[in-house]
């Protein structure tokens, strides 16, 4: 396995992942999620590979098959005058195929994500995760992240 940034020749590789992510999310909230779809369209998917901010990582096998990817946002806080200035990588989404999992791809990505963090400047990873993707909470919390904030919700 090679974990390298992402570019044009994996779009059909990250879609289909983008579909599997989506799945999860559309099961689990279909008062959200609308089943079938997923997160980005090629257009915009292309734009993201193109962006040096955006970087997407993937994890990719000897025939170059997409195993994995990871979604990145580098954000930065500068001059504002109650956050202290921070550079931070959001991971925006992180997915191991699912025929793929419980090899330690998803861990080999993250791991490759903060060491791209520290040669970057970064302070911290962060990221969200849904509530109904446990299996996700789990994998991060190993990983050793902790929650920052929670978001709540009262459906009416």
């Amino acid at each position: 396995m090679n974990i390298r940034r992402a570019d044009e020749r994996d779009v059909a590789g990250i879609n289909k992942l983008l579909y599997q992510v989506h799945r999860i999310h559309a099961e689990g909230r279909p008062d959200i999620f609308r089943l079938g779809n997923k997160k980005y369209n090629d257009e915009e998917l292309c734009a993201i590979l193109a962006c040096d901010t955006t970087p997407i990582f993937v994890a990719v096998n000897d025939e170059e098959k997409v195993l994995g990817y990871a979604f990145c946002i580098y954000e930065e806080t500068k001059n504002n005058p109650s956050l202290m200035d921070r550079k931070t990588v959001y991971i925006d989404d992180l997915c191991v195929d699912a025929t793929e999992r419980g090899q330690h791809i998803g861990t080999a990505l993250y791991d490759h994500v903060k060491e791209q963090a520290k040669s970057e400047g970064c302070s911290a990873v962060t990221l969200n995760v849904w509530c109904l993707n446990e299996g996700a909470m789990r994998f991060y919390e190993k990983c050793g992240m902790k929650p920052l904030k929670v978001v709540m919700e009262d459906t009416l």
